[in-house]
Parts: structure tokens; sequence; C-alpha cells
């Protein structure tokens, strides 16, 4: 929860705004604002100060506690103009909620937090446990002082400025070890607790069975990422509250594709209770992974639990990000994270140029020129393969004429793989013309490079028969002169001549231009790689100089 105080009119105004526009996440809180303050700080996750800096310093001072625990505090001045981040920036999400608070309030947002400051990502908002010399790990970093990194785990990080050798050094691992000097240590959630139990085996013997194993082996519960089980047990009160107590997941798994897993300790006990003859090795190993502990029973007398430890590599992850059609303020905040989020960029290089100053500091950037999109999604998905974060770019939509396809054709089952929808150039050429996309449309490209003229010939017929709306990619080149007027011939066969098409080239960009013309007396040489040529169906028209194609509300009809 969020709580919101203010002392004078004008920020009760502001509060009141940012109340009434997240209803479910925020509480106002009325009164003297030392005592609403001094509430607030211990009922809520974050609060937002419409006060001034120096009242609010001076009201949370005798609160304060340890960053890890206190609420993120946001300050607002009287006249709206900036959102401050002054407490809990990391650890309790100030620098975000800032952000949130200056978008929502047309504000400017304030964060001073040294990483944020200079793009780089904090060690401690890497969505991983972190401990050891943190604070001098990170001034490392932002000193440019060589950082060794110690991947004793392979796990997809974000942009790091590291190096193989260094004073300080940032270490990766799930072994129990205890940070050296000038050492960070990351916890990636690498391990996985096979677990099965007898019916109403304590919560207390299971939990002593997973921790014991996992010191044993010299293995960190904080790298813990779940415990699986048969869905037989899926509701075992032991195993549920270990799993609640362990702060992780409970995963299930049917007990016929346990049953296909290899173990090196079937039973026939298991298999006669349950349907598979092995519970806790198999349910660790079913998504793949190392067995650090075969199968072991708990020490009580009799035994009422085993579990086994297996450790699963660190999943590469290729997000496939559509820029927009070109305009900084069309590319998607969710893209714009994920550039920021990978160590790896993939893409044309004429794309990259567009967005290299939305990179952090330390991202390799691997780029190409045209005509080489199947190496770039070989090399996206190679990298991906070797545990990386990895962003692959493209134009408009990655999906459309883009990079998705090619990429995801070379990717299998051993990544995970995320979309990042884009605005594409028929919708920003769209919105210039008007409304010509307001009914049934098809987008068809018109380069014969990857696809036989004969197949676009028959898309581009079937569209103009089922009067479709056609918006035309890659209209002509100069070694592709014909294949534009050959098209609108075509859709010349079924259309008036005075059927409206509209002409937009580079769309959304500083020097965009558009136009709507007549099927007719569109001259095919005016149009280049850089032009999307949106064609009209029998319905469209134009209106007051914008082209419109009726949606067909029957209340239109009515009216006229």
């Amino acid at each position: 929860m969020i709580g919101l105080m203010s002392a004078t009119a004008a920020g009760a105004a502001a509060r009141d705004r940012l109340a009434a526009a997240w209803p479910d996440r925020t509480r106002v809180y009325e009164g003297p604002v030392g005592e609403a303050l001094r509430t607030a700080f211990g009922e809520c996750e974050q609060l937002v100060c419409f006060l001034a800096t120096g009242a609010v310093v001076r009201l949370l001072a005798p609160l304060l506690g340890d960053k890890t625990s206190d609420p993120g505090v946001v300050c607002v001045d009287e006249g709206g103009r900036f959102a401050v981040s002054l407490v809990g920036g990391h650890a309790g999400g100030a620098n975000e909620l800032a952000r949130a608070v200056a978008e929502m309030l047309g504000a400017e947002p304030v964060v001073t937090t040294a990483t944020d400051s200079v793009g780089l990502p904090g060690l401690d908002m890497l969505g991983l446990p972190v401990e050891g010399d943190v604070a001098g790990v990170s001034r490392a970093l932002l000193d440019g002082e060589p950082v060794a990194l110690r991947a004793e785990v392979s796990w997809p990080l974000p942009p790091l400025k590291v190096t193989g050798e260094g004073r300080y050094t940032l270490r990766v691992t799930d072994a129990l070890v205890e940070p050296a000097e000038r050492e960070a240590v990351l916890r990636p959630p690498s391990l996985v607790v096979g677990v099965g139990a007898s019916r109403g085996a304590p919560v207390e013997e299971i939990l002593g069975l997973v921790e014991g194993a996992l010191a044993d082996a010299g293995l960190s519960v904080r790298s813990l990422a779940e415990l699986a089980t048969v869905d037989a047990k899926a509701g075992e009160p032991g195993i549920v509250e270990a799993a609640e107590r362990l702060g992780v997941p409970l995963v299930t798994y049917p007990a016929e594709e346990l049953a296909r897993i290899e173990v090196p300790n079937p039973s026939e006990a298991p298999l006669a209770a349950v349907g598979t003859p092995s519970v806790a090795e198999a349910a660790a190993l079913v998504r793949g992974g190392e067995l650090l502990v075969p199968k072991r029973k708990s020490a009580a007398r009799p035994a009422m639990a085993t579990c086994a430890v297996v450790r699963r590599p660190g999943r590469g992850r290729l997000a496939v990000v559509g820029l927009g059609p070109g305009a900084r303020d069309l590319l998607t905040p969710r893209a714009e994270a994920e550039l920021r989020r990978a160590s790896v960029l993939v893409g044309l290089d004429q794309y990259v140029d567009q967005i290299r100053d939305l990179l952090r500091p330390g991202t390799r950037i691997l780029q190409s020129g045209l005509g080489a999109e199947e190496e770039r999604a070989r090399t996206a998905v190679a990298e991906a393969r070797s545990g990386h974060a990895v962003a692959l770019i493209g134009s408009g939509d990655a999906g459309v004429y883009a990079m998705a396809s090619p990429a995801l054709a070379e990717a299998s089952d051993d990544i995970d793989v995320v979309g990042v929808p884009g605005v594409t150039a028929a919708l920003a050429a769209g919105a210039l013309l008007g409304a010509p996309l307001g009914h049934d449309h098809v987008s068809i490209s018109l380069s014969d490079l990857h696809t036989p003229w004969e197949v676009i010939e028959r898309r581009v017929r079937a569209a103009a028969e089922a009067d479709l709306v056609v918006t035309f990619y890659n209209p002509r080149s100069r070694g592709r002169d014909w294949q534009l007027p050959k098209a609108l011939a075509i859709l010349a066969e079924h259309r008036e001549p005075t059927t409206p098409v509209g002409v937009v080239r580079n769309a959304s960009r500083p020097d965009e231009s558009s136009r709507v013309t007549a099927l007719a007396a569109l001259d095919p040489t005016t149009v280049d790689m850089m032009t999307v040529v949106t064609v009209g169906n029998t319905a469209t028209r134009e209106i007051a100089g914008r082209m419109v194609t009726p949606r067909g509300y029957r209340w239109q009809e009515e009216t006229r």
C-alpha cells in the first residue's frame, strides 16, 4: 500500500489526483502531517509526501531504521513539478515510484541513486539475493575500477562492466560460501529440491531434511528456486508448509510424467503408492539439470520424507523487440525496459543507432548490415543458448516482416523467448492518413527476395477479389520497379479509378510525408522502400482530406 499525505490545499489536490488514479494502491492519511507520516510509515510499503523535502527529512529522521526494511519515500513539491526519490530508492522501490508518480502528475522524476544516474543496474536490483561488500563493488563499478566476474553458475545478467581480473569481485554462485573481502555474492535460483513424503509427514522433518541436504552438499538455501513433487502430494500439509517457510513455490507433476524420468534410485514403494518409481529424484530432474544430491531419507525412524537436489542451468533469454516506426515516443516502455535489461544486443546497424543511447554501459552490441537477417537470427539464438540476456531488435513490430520469425525458427525450448510488440509501419501510416484500416485489411510485401512473385501475385489477387484494404510493404526499389504497377493493376480490375490511396514515407520520422491520391492517379515512381502504400476498398472514402474506411455501424446508415 502507498500512503499519501499533504499539508496544503495545493498538495491535497495533487494527492487526490493520485489517489483517484490508483484507488486500489493508495491510502490517504489526513490530519497533522507529522502524525500522518508516522502512522503511514508503520503501515505502508511506500509513501508519497506532498510536502517540502526538508520537512519530510526532519519528520522521517527518527523513524529510519534499515534500508532493507524502511518504506520507499517520494516527495512531491508544492507546485507538482518534481517527484523526488528521497528514501529507499532501490530496496524500497522509491526510484520507480518517483517515475510513476511523475508520469501520472506530469512532473519530472528526480532520482539521485548513483547507479541509476549513470545507467548502471544496481546489484540489489537484479532480482537475485546479494550479500557481501555490495557497496564496495557497486562503487568500483561506478568508478570504472576493474571488477572481476566469477560466474560459478551460468545465469543471464544485465550488462555489467566486469572484467577477468580486478581488486573487487562479483561472484555468481549457489555454493554455501562466505563472501571474501571486496567481494559481492549473487545467489541465482539454480537449485531445485524434489520431495517425497508419507501422509502426515511433519513439516519440521521435511524442512530439516531439505536444509540438511543443501548444507551437507555445500549449497546455499538462498539459491533454492522451488520444491517439486508429484501431483498426488500437492496438498500434503507438511510439504506445502515447508515451501511456504522456505519462501519458494511448490511445483507438482503428474505421476505418469515422473515415471518416464530415468533416475539412479527407483523404488517399488512410491510406485505402489502414487504410480511412479521415483518422486524426489524424478521431480527434481523432470526439467533437466545435474543431480547433486541423490535421494536421501530423513533421519526420523521411521523416515517419512525423501529429497534430492538438482542444479538447473540458467536459461538464456531472448527478447525479440519491436522498435516502432522510428519516433522515440512510439517506442513502448516495455521495449525500452528490455533494451536496458539485455547484456547482448543484436540488430541491423541503422536500428542500433536509433536506440544506442538507451543501452546500459557494458552492453555488447552485435550489429550487421542489410541482408544479414538469417545471420542475426542465428547469432541472437546462439548468444541466448550461451546463457545471456539477449535483445534482438527490428523496426515496427518485430513479428511483422522482421526478425521474430527467423529467430523463432532457429530457437528451441532450451531458452526463454519474450516477444515485445511494436507500432507497425501500417499503423503509423494509417494514423497519418486518417482511418484507412477501419475495416478488414491485409498487409502484403511486394519484395520477391524471399517469396516468389507468383505467390505474391496470387495473394494480391485474392485481396482484390475479397475487397480488402491493402497495405503494401517494400513496394518499390531500384532493382524492383515493376511489381508495384502490376499489383495496382490487379486491384484496378476490382476497384474504381477514384479509389483513395494513401502514400506515406518515413512515417513518424522528422522527414515524414503523407498524401492521399487516387488509384488511377498514383505515380509508382514517387514510391520507394521507405514508403507504405495503402489502397482502400470499395467503401473507402476521402473525407476532409483524410482517408476513411467505414466500419459499417447501423446508426451511421440510419442518420444519412
